[in-house]
């Protein structure tokens, strides 16, 4: 197996609107998204070729459409949606998904609240 180099984005903040109270759903807000995908980088490091590569651009606007798209109850949700745009390109062996809610409706001082999700395609060794 060739090694694992990463993509990582980080900080893409999208408004959406998603949770489980309807006031999160009629006002929404803003979710910040870090991805950091595993999977091998050499022939895009050869090529110099975009096409060899996951175009973060592309990939980014992709994630961004899932969370200002459909709301969820839960984060959780749509990190796993969000993990499963990331695995559609079969050259993503791993994806890390951590999805940040800092305005989740909690009565006490905070800084965050984030779920983060691995996924892997089926076989993977983890």
């Amino acid at each position: 197996m060739d090694v694992l180099d990463e993509i990582v984005l980080t900080g893409l903040t999208v408004f959406g609107r998603h949770g489980v109270y309807d006031h999160e759903r009629e006002n929404g807000q803003d979710f910040t998204i870090d991805l950091r995908l595993s999977m091998p980088l050499r022939d895009a490091a050869a090529s110099d070729d975009v096409a060899d590569t996951v175009h973060y651009g592309e990939l980014a606007e992709k994630v961004a459409a899932v969370v200002a798209g459909e709301p969820v109850n839960l984060i959780e949700t749509l990190a796993q949606r969000i993990a499963d745009v990331a695995l559609e390109d079969p050259r993503v062996h791993f994806a890390t998904v951590t999805v940040h809610k800092p305005h989740a409706p909690i009565a006490l001082a905070f800084a965050d609240v984030a779920v983060t999700v691995r996924r892997g395609r089926q076989g993977m060794p983890r």
